[in-house]
């Protein structure tokens, strides 16, 4: 007997109710899709820019009138066939014209049909053109507000794709979504008006059919290129990483011989994008086949119920040449679904990613009461600020530290003890979890942004500079600075002199990065820099310490001018540096252990004494 299998059927696993990955994906995609449309329509249809409307309204009229034409132009034809058969003569719409006439005005047709067309691109080009220029512009600016954590975090070389293929979606999205899917639905719509009125509801029927199986067909098949489209992009974003991570530290690469290193990597990363540009060359070979299949049986079937008709004498050759000719005329825009749909998807997620990229919270704001920020004196107070990078890991615990105006205060201890956070928070890339932080009082939560940044100057550790010329490295200090102002912050960084002595002096291009430049000459532009800026507050972020011991004192003596008159916050970790200082903090693990003058310090023998006859004797070793 069999066995019984009730049991097993009663202890089987419950049918799931978790979704399909697949399916949760397209379904988000296309929500992303949706979403997209939605952003991007302000663009087509603002309300305070009436030439757009303007425009966008004359284009959707050139468009109508063009595909009116186009749906017109085989009677022409169809009327000299039949002229020229001896099955007919000229329509009284046509005054008596010959079949030379008409042929001559069925080629006016066609040319005004691309006529029409054209003048709606020419139309059309600018509105585009102004959406792709401002959601660039939106884009550029909203990633330079993004904090400094998510810059920290972010992939340049995938960042720039995103950008660059989100804004080149934009004018392929507003153009054949407007210019290509709706034409296209206008024609085939009119196309099967004609075929029904003229000759039969078949007609119709027939070709509905052979559009519904078209459609269908090409949009299954296009998800699913889409899919492997999306796996062929990441891996051209993931090369492209690697490629642009690899040339900007080309001088790693080079120190530790690892060019076949980085050479396997991005072959490994091209090698998945070899599959999956395979895949989508196989695919795009079964679509343009099956395509063809079914639009060539809607045509043979139409063809066959033509001919039919013409025999039994229902018709003429001119008809039956018409529906041939509008048979071609839909088919060649139907060839173009697939790709036109799939660039469309495409383009929708290209955009999604940017418009992903546009909804990034900005995680420092200002408040929607802030005022600039009103600097008197400079005093700079950190009132039991408490911060972490993480909640779970705190970097500074309850700091206390007051910089009052116009004196240095130096912050020192060993790393990973807290320095560079509070020049970070002073600049206010990140808030602080407690407590707070106030120049002259004002806390700087309640404060522009930009007021803020105005007033207070950075020399940090590695100056960065602009691959441009030292002009323009130095001018970027303030904006709209005159040459004798750039020259003169230059003079008092003590660069000036060096920079004559090149042969293009302040034209000099100095690389990317500022590669061309020493450590010590970028450093000294930097401080040009700085001083052209000419702020109030200065912190001084480790400034010297990725110098050799000669250069760090050649720039101790400019630091210590540009200090002048302004109020300081020294950041080091050669406490060599900072003797001078008005005071000393002395930072461990997020707290404050010590503070006092250098020789206070080191009366008191504890922390701050620790480090420095470390520091001696690591010197007297060297």
């Amino acid at each position: 007997m069999p066995a019984d299998t009730s049991a097993q059927g009663q202890s089987g696993p419950a049918p799931s109710n978790t979704p399909d990955p697949i399916e949760a994906q397209e379904v988000a995609e296309r929500r992303s899709g949706w979403r997209t449309i939605r952003k991007v329509a302000p663009y087509l249809w603002p309300d305070d820019k009436p030439w757009v409307k303007q425009r966008v309204v004359i284009a959707l009229g050139m468009l109508a009138l063009a595909k009116v034409i186009a749906v017109t132009t085989p009677f022409f034809y169809r009327e000299a066939v039949n002229i020229l058969s001896g099955e007919g003569t000229s329509p009284a719409w046509m005054f008596g014209a010959g079949a030379v006439a008409i042929t001559v005005v069925y080629g006016l047709t066609r040319v005004m049909n691309v006529g029409f067309q054209q003048l709606r691109d020419a139309v059309f080009a600018r509105v585009a053109q102004r959406a792709l220029r401002q959601l660039a512009l939106e884009t550029f600016q909203h990633i330079h507000a993004l904090s400094l954590r998510y810059h920290i975090t972010r992939k340049t070389g995938g960042l720039s794709r995103i950008i660059e293929r989100g804004v080149k979606g934009v004018e392929f999205l507003l153009r054949f979504l407007l210019f290509s899917i709706g034409p296209l639905i206008l024609e085939l719509a009119l196309t099967g008006i004609i075929l029904a009125v003229v000759f039969d509801i078949n007609y119709l029927f027939v070709l509905a059919v052979t559009i519904a199986a078209y459609v269908w067909f090409t949009f299954k098949v296009t998800e699913w290129r889409v899919r492997i489209r999306k796996e062929m992009n990441d891996q051209d974003t993931d090369a492209n990483q690697k490629a642009v991570d690899s040339l900007l530290n080309f001088e790693t690469v080079k120190y530790f011989g690892a060019e076949t290193r980085e050479a396997r990597r991005y072959d490994a990363s091209m090698e998945g994008y070899e599959a999956a540009a395979l895949k989508t060359s196989y695919s795009l070979a079964a679509l343009n086949f099956g395509q063809s299949l079914i639009i060539t049986g809607g045509l043979v079937a139409v063809m066959v119920m033509a001919a039919m008709g013409v025999q039994s004498g229902d018709l003429t050759v001119g008809d039956f040449v018409m529906v041939n000719a509008y048979m071609i005329q839909i088919t060649m825009p139907l060839n173009f679904l697939g790709t036109v749909y799939r660039e469309i998807r495409q383009a929708l997620v290209d955009m999604g990613e940017m418009f992903d990229l546009l909804e990034q919270p900005q995680e420092v704001r200002d408040a929607p009461d802030a005022k600039p920020l009103q600097v008197e004196g400079g005093n700079v107070r950190l009132e039991n600020v408490v911060f972490g990078y993480e909640p779970s890991r705190p970097i500074l615990k309850g700091v206390d530290i007051d910089i009052p105006a116009g004196q240095t205060v130096a912050v020192v201890g060993s790393s990973g003890s807290g320095k560079s956070t509070i020049g970070r928070l002073m600049f206010r890339f990140y808030d602080v979890g407690d407590g707070r932080i106030t120049i002259d009082g004002q806390d700087l939560r309640d404060v522009t942004q930009e007021s803020l940044h105005a007033r207070i100057g950075v020399v940090p550790q590695d100056t960065v500079l602009f691959n441009d010329t030292i002009f323009y490295n130095i001018a970027y200090g303030r904006d709209g600075a005159s040459r004798d102002e750039v020259e003169a912050a230059a003079k008092a960084a003590q660069v000036h002199d060096f920079i004559l002595s090149l042969p293009e002096g302040y034209e000099t291009a100095v690389g990317e990065r500022g590669l061309k430049l020493s450590g010590g000459e970028k450093q000294r532009v930097g401080i040009a820099r700085t001083l052209l800026k000419d702020p109030p507050i200065l912190v001084l972020d480790e400034a010297t310490s990725a110098l050799d011991t000669d250069t760090e004192m050649e720039i101790q003596a400019e630091l210590k001018a540009m200090g002048e008159g302004r109020t300081v916050l020294t950041i080091a970790h050669r406490l060599s540096t900072i003797v001078d200082a008005d005071r000393i903090v002395v930072l461990e693990k997020g707290e404050v252990v010590e503070e006092g003058t250098h020789d206070a310090l080191l009366e008191q023998d504890g922390r701050y004494a620790q480090l420095w006859h470390r520091q001696a004797n690591e010197d007297e070793a060297a």
